[in-house]
């Protein structure tokens, strides 16, 4: 075989291996990894549509027009007659809570009452009389004996579970303007208000775990719920905040409302009905006024951190003074002496970053007798002061 021959051999093997490396067989197995293909997208355009509402206006409408007439047979007017010289008349709002009868409202309502009637949405009217009061919570709950088809009791919430931002319902009698209902938001949590329990000394006792809410709220409103959007009542309306008053001297709604936590009410009511009175457990101290440290107060202390209670002063006699505590300062004129007074950080497992912390975890959570340990920073030391509370006096 010449070498042209030979060539030509050469080229037609390698031709017939190249065409047999060209045949696609099914079903065939292979240790060798497969031939990688490129697949080749075409560009897409992804649209994307904004996300739909909630709830549209005319769901939002349904649903507050029916938990108004859900609950709207469960809120009454409260007219008193004022048992001071004058024999002047007032008027606040109340609600069923059971179908014994209890009604509950504003101690404050019914303060100064000689006498008391009730109206409930149907026109029906009867007198009530004074199971129990707390002025402490300002809470008060009234005895009707009416049919029962008067009494409509409205669900209980749990106000432990709320959030800033949520929807909320008022319904009162603000001035005498039965049934209105209110809306708005809840637009805080944790607010300490002045309570109308006087202390030892001339001051007043705090009331913790305020809800704040721009839902409007006037004279009148006083002792109704304030509800979720579920019908449920989170808290009793008790004040608002204001600058403006009517011709009458009467506050006008700007949009700071508090309202008492249904929690503090569920604890305390039982009590009210089954012995008048509620007794609040007591620590014995006296904290900066507004009960917060503010930058200036914590430099002048020589204070780690603005967090926590300051204690100014310890009450003579109290739980305070017995377990030891220190105060910082007792005279009028706030002099503040440097590392001082305790600085209380956390009580059991809770911290605490103002007064309202400590206030709203043993009164939701303590009763008189029970052993607490506090948390407290002492001239720059940590330590721990096991205390038993008391009763305020």
């Amino acid at each position: 075989m010449n070498k042209l021959t030979q060539t030509l051999v050469a080229i037609v093997v390698v031709l017939s291996m190249l065409s047999a490396a060209c045949v696609v067989t099914g079903n065939v197995s292979t240790d060798t990894e497969p031939e990688k293909t490129v697949e080749v997208l075409e560009p897409t355009l992804e649209v994307v549509s904004p996300p739909a509402p909630a709830l549209d206006l005319h769901t939002q409408e349904e649903l507050l027009t029916s938990l108004y007439q859900q609950v709207n047979p469960g809120v009454v007017a409260i007219h008193v007659l004022s048992s001071d010289s004058t024999g002047g008349a007032s008027l606040g709002s109340g609600f069923v809570m059971d179908m014994a009868g209890h009604i509950i409202t504003n101690y404050h309502v019914v303060q100064s009452a000689a006498e008391l009637e009730v109206d409930f949405p149907s026109g029906y009217k009867t007198r009530a009389e004074i199971l129990g009061t707390d002025s402490d919570s300002d809470i008060a709950v009234l005895k009707v004996d009416v049919p029962a088809e008067e009494l409509v009791p409205i669900s209980l919430g749990d106000s432990d579970q709320l959030m800033v931002g949520q929807t909320v319902v008022a319904i009162g009698n603000p001035h005498g303007l039965y049934g209105t209902m209110t809306t708005g938001v809840l637009s805080s949590l944790g607010r300490t208000m002045q309570s109308l329990h006087e202390a030892p000394g001339g001051a007043y006792f705090t009331a913790g775990g305020i809800i704040q809410t721009d839902a409007a709220i006037n004279p009148g409103n006083s002792g109704g719920p304030l509800l979720n959007l579920d019908g449920e009542i989170i808290g009793v309306n008790v004040a608002i905040q204001s600058s403006t008053f009517d011709s009458s001297g009467q506050p006008v709604n700007s949009g700071i409302g508090f309202t008492i936590p249904i929690n503090i009410v569920k604890r305390v009511v039982p009590f009210l009905i089954s012995d008048g009175h509620y007794n609040y457990p007591y620590i014995g101290i006296g904290s900066l006024p507004g009960g917060d440290l503010t930058l200036t107060q914590q430099e002048a202390l020589g204070l780690p951190q603005s967090t926590g209670v300051y204690i100014l002063e310890v009450t003579s006699g109290s739980p305070a003074e017995t377990a030891g505590l220190r105060g910082g300062s007792s005279d009028s004129g706030m002099t503040y002496l440097p590392s001082g007074g305790d600085l209380i950080i956390a009580i059991d497992d809770a911290d605490v970053r103002n007064f309202n912390d400590l206030i709203s975890y043993i009164s939701m959570h303590k009763s008189p007798g029970d052993d607490v340990v506090l948390t407290i920073l002492r001239a720059g030391s940590e330590i721990q002061v096991d205390l038993t509370l008391g009763e305020r006096p």
